[in-house]
């Protein structure tokens, strides 16, 4: 089963008790680091998740993934918050970001730069604005190769 099938396989089958237990699923990686698998569940909630929380959601995903076997090899499996930086990975997040401090990087320079840090104006589905020092840059959605939130020092 290709990564892509395996990080589908895995949202269908936990995103349901996720979202139901009134949290998010903000993503999910299956990668291989020196000789090992790993299967990483992000998860978040308004206002943070916990340790407990974390453990309740990996066991939860632990018995179904030991019920439904849907990955040969053997993994490590790893249930955690995203983080302060935490990406923004689909236009709702981008949405839900908006006044705050973000990170973006493009697929080609804009203005003359691949990499945009400042304050998130607005989103609107197809364009994000985003004052960078002085400047405003507006960066077509389309465009945006990653994006996160980020810590102001």
């Amino acid at each position: 089963m290709s990564k892509a099938n395996i990080k589908s396989t895995i949202d269908e089958m936990v995103r349901p008790y996720i979202e139901d237990n009134g949290f998010e699923l903000v993503d999910i990686e299956y990668v291989k680091e020196g000789s090992n698998y790993f299967l990483r569940i992000f998860v978040d909630k308004e206002g943070g998740i916990d340790i407990d929380e974390c453990g309740r959601i990996s066991e939860y995903v632990s018995e179904r993934l030991d019920q439904e076997d849907p990955i040969s090899d053997a993994y490590f499996l790893e249930v955690s918050s995203p983080g302060a930086e935490r990406p923004l990975k689909k236009p709702e997040d981008m949405a839900k970001a908006v006044g705050k401090h973000v990170f973006i990087t493009t697929y080609e320079p804009i203005g003359g730069l691949k990499e945009f840090e400042g304050k998130l104006l607005s989103f609107d589905g197809e364009e994000a604005i985003v004052e960078a020092g002085k400047k405003k840059y507006t960066l077509p959605y389309a465009k945006i190769a990653g994006a996160r939130l980020a810590i102001v020092f």
